[in-house]
């Protein structure tokens, strides 16, 4: 079978964003006063192949791990569903 997982991959709280401060400082300057606060990250959709949901999410979680994320400064999380491709 062939599924769909979505993975976002943000910083750990406690580690400073400098380009979430930047685009919030542009937002403000834009005239959204508004935004108090900005956090940048990643997402990434992988289509994989898979005998079954227990398989790929075990896949997923281990390639977020070693390569898609880096555990010492992010963290992640992720979705999977059954790709219509």
């Amino acid at each position: 079978m062939k599924w769909l997982a979505k993975v976002e991959v943000t910083l750990k709280q406690a580690v400073l964003d400098p380009q979430g401060v930047a685009v919030e400082s542009s937002l403000t300057t834009m005239g959204y006063e508004n935004v108090k606060r900005v956090r940048v990250g990643k997402y990434l959709e992988l289509v994989l192949e898979a005998a079954d949901r227990d398989k790929a999410s075990a896949q997923v979680e281990e390639m977020s791990r070693r390569l898609l994320s880096n555990p010492v400064i992010e963290d992640f999380s992720y979705s999977i569903q059954e790709a219509g491709v």
